[in-house]
């Protein structure tokens, strides 16, 4: 895809900045009534660039080709591991070179918009939730997420249940439509540049930490759930003006647009901004399980720190983590007989959690406390040293609270070191000594 872009934007092809995402809404980007308001109708069907080869073309055809019904088509697996739909991302790019003064100015909404918003996730998430209150009660608004076939050579992606209008990568293109759009605004940069700084450019990279895996807290801090709730309400009201979802808002009052809007606003900053993303077992290419897992009795009353000691130094790229989650779990099945990889989960420093046995299963962390708690164990050796503090506060202010937000651990859960259990030095000195400052720690 960024070959693509760099092949549109080249000048000296007759290609700027605006050009993919131009090439983009022609292809069906920008398909639904209030993007459509907002960034205005598409030209005609286009031809062929002559900058592109006939396989650049049909893939960005296929990628682009707005489809409801197969929202896995149009998504990408980017170099930070997360899935991101092109749809949203691209209309956030072009709402955000036009309010920057590039390309024709974005109109005037009435009622008054927010265009950024309203293009990558505000329409979506209204419509999302008002579809799911007037249908069953098992109507899902957001999710799911989904597995890509193969992590070192994606080629399809599959998603692990019935899609809502807000799958995940809709979800996270969206975000990063937000914060990129939010970027241009101040002044415009090539596209293909401006994404390989955000994404980090290769799985491989050791790099360190790209941008984008700060994404939910830079989204959060340009959309707070209060002005989320506020722009829902208001892209729901002009709806309301356009057609076809004047039907679908025909009997609905405004209380219950805002009881829709308020609803749509809190579940999505629950689950996409406040709690950590979780990078599921498929996608860091685990084995399966051997044998039959066990099932744990939630809520359970603790949840036990370690440090993994091998790798020793933390993993701070997607390739790095999901390459230390195979060696761990190779090692715990293959030298330890275990049947799988011991910890509940791993956070790495790269902004992610990686799912080990997860939220259902006993684990084989702590002897002889495998069925009372969660095992949470962190890359690297912190005997001497402690993790960055992004990655502390992930575990401390994000994972624990949002595991009891959903009943996955009690309000008064004990939190322990791995030390105080058995004959061991785990979770380290440094790490031990910061976590008894920690809420639950006894």
């Amino acid at each position: 895809v960024l070959d693509i872009l760099d092949a549109l934007e080249s000048p000296a092809r007759g290609g700027s900045p605006g050009t993919a995402v131009a090439l983009g809404r022609r292809l069906g980007v920008c398909s639904t009534p209030g993007c459509r308001a907002v960034l205005g109708e598409p030209l005609g069907t286009p031809e062929r660039p002559p900058a592109l080869t006939p396989g650049q073309w049909q893939l960005l055809t296929e990628l682009l080709h707005h489809d409801p019904a197969t929202p896995e088509l149009g998504a990408v697996l980017a170099p930070d591991g997360s899935t991101v739909a092109l749809g949203p991302l691209l209309a956030g790019i072009e709402a955000g070179l036009r309010s920057g003064g590039f390309g024709r100015p974005l109109p005037t909404l009435d009622p008054p918009a927010d265009p950024l918003l309203a293009v990558t996730i505000t329409e979506a998430l209204g419509t999302s939730f008002l579809l799911a209150q007037g249908g069953d009660n098992n109507a899902t608004a957001l999710g799911p997420g989904g597995c890509w076939d193969d992590v070192e050579n994606p080629q399809n992606y599959t998603l692990r249940g019935p899609p809502s209008p807000v799958p995940d990568p809709v979800a996270i293109g969206a975000m990063d439509g937000v914060v990129l759009g939010a970027r241009l605004a101040r002044g415009p940069l090539p596209v293909a540049e401006l994404l390989r700084g955000y994404y980090g450019t290769g799985n491989g990279s050791e790099a360190g930490r790209p941008p984008s895996s700060y994404r939910r807290r830079n989204f959060g801090a340009l959309a707070e759930q209060g002005r989320l709730e506020k722009e829902v309400a208001a892209v729901l009201e002009l709806l309301r003006t356009l057609s076809p979802t004047s039907e679908l808002l025909r009997d609905v009052g405004t209380q219950e647009v805002a009881a829709v809007a308020q609803k749509a606003a809190r579940e999505f900053s629950e689950r996409y901004v406040e709690c950590p993303a979780i990078m599921p077992r498929c996608l860091w290419g685990a084995r399966p399980y051997r044998g039959t897992p066990a099932p744990l009795q939630p809520p359970l009353g603790s949840v036990f720190l370690h440090h993994t000691l091998e790798p020793s130094r933390p993993c701070q790229t997607f390739g790095a983590c999901a390459r230390a989650m195979r060696d761990m779990q190779r090692f715990h099945q293959d030298t330890r007989g275990w049947d799988d990889i011991g910890y509940s989960f791993v956070v790495g420093s790269d902004g992610y959690l990686y799912e080990g046995r997860g939220w259902h299963w006993v684990g084989a962390h702590t002897k002889g406390y495998n069925t009372q708690g969660f095992g949470v164990g962190i890359v690297g050796d912190f005997t001497a040293t402690l993790p960055d503090p992004d990655t502390l506060a992930l575990v401390r202010d994000e994972l624990l609270p949002c595991a009891v937000r959903f009943g996955h651990i009690r309000p008064d859960f004990i939190l322990r070191g791995h030390r105080q259990l058995g004959h061991t030095d785990c979770p380290g000195d440094a790490l031990f000594q910061e976590i008894q400052s920690w809420p639950g720690f006894q």
